[in-house]
């Protein structure tokens, strides 16, 4: 899947260091495969979540909540949202 955009990835990470390693890594993962379905994607990201149209992913281990819109018939993955636990809580879709 092809991501955009992904300065929100270092933006975010600049602001929170600790998070770097775990967004990497999931840029790498999503980044090297091809997903058609919420279901295959559970399979590489099992706590990924459906919300409101949205799909939610925790990064590392709960630091960061990766907030996304997927188009898995055009195989791409527009970040719209990287948050804290805490602004997650707060966030409303």
């Amino acid at each position: 899947m092809r991501t955009g955009p992904y300065k929100l990835l270092r933006d975010f990470a600049q602001k929170h260091p600790n998070t770097r390693p775990a967004l990497n890594h999931w840029h790498r993962l999503i980044s090297g495969r091809n997903f058609r379905s919420i279901a295959e994607l559970r399979e590489v990201f099992p706590h990924a979540d459906r919300v409101e149209g949205w799909t939610v992913f925790n990064i590392g281990g709960n630091k960061a909540r990766l907030i996304a819109t997927i188009h898995y018939d055009q195989q791409i993955v527009f970040i719209r949202h990287v948050l804290t636990h805490a602004e997650y809580d707060r966030w409303r879709p």
